[in-house]
């Protein structure tokens, strides 16, 4: 699994689809996957998410890392895990939550806002960070985090981030990015979805 996320960052971007509806997730994903997205997560307060993380996995999951946000706690890792996700992402720093990601073989990326938090998530296991929210966050405290954190692990903006401000975030030390409203919303038409991924590609594109 570990692998398999290695080799997914090699575009890193995480697209967010909060709101996103089960029968309209494969469809989403396709158009997002079409413009070179690898990595996806449904956040579980989505309807019905994991009924949506289910049909990704089904269809996608043997060349797109699959899973979900808004993870609060040890109950519904098991659950995305029993969906076929392999992706856990939160907005926090639970430890247990880290723990049973990891003791199921699952990627996990918790928020972090802290040193503190960031340490923490580094001893229980994570596979990255998100620094979250990161419009909340100054590029010179992710660069200090930098400084101080092994060179080799991931750190994730999240919140906030849009094609104007990637660069800025990648100069402070950041590896790659979760991208939410900005690039899928609930309504937004799958044309407009595909313009916006295009866009963003293309900016990832230019530093990594």
């Amino acid at each position: 699994m570990i692998n398999f996320f290695k080799k997914n960052m090699a575009m890193p971007l995480i697209a967010i689809l909060r709101g996103v509806r089960p029968d309209e997730v494969i469809a989403v994903t396709e158009s997002l996957i079409a413009e070179g997205f690898t990595m996806v997560e449904v956040p579980l307060n989505s309807p019905d998410a994991l009924k949506s993380i289910q049909l990704l996995s089904e269809k996608f999951g043997e060349q797109v890392l699959i899973g979900a946000g808004t993870v609060l706690n040890i109950k519904q890792v098991q659950q995305v895990a029993n969906a076929g996700g392999k992706l856990i992402v939160s907005p926090n720093a639970n430890i247990g939550v880290i723990e049973k990601t990891k003791n199921l073989g699952m990627i996990s990326i918790p928020g972090v806002a802290t040193p503190t938090e960031l340490f923490s998530a580094i001893d229980a296991g994570a596979d990255g960070v998100k620094a979250f929210p990161a419009e909340m966050l100054p590029e010179n405290a992710i660069k200090s985090w930098r400084a101080v954190m092994p060179s080799d692990f991931p750190i994730f903006a999240v919140g906030g981030v849009n094609i104007n401000n990637m660069a800025a975030y990648k100069s402070a030390g950041v590896d790659g990015f979760g991208l939410g409203s900005n690039l899928y919303r609930s309504g937004k038409r799958l044309s407009e979805i595909r313009v916006d991924a295009q866009a963003f590609i293309h900016a990832a594109k230019e530093f990594i």
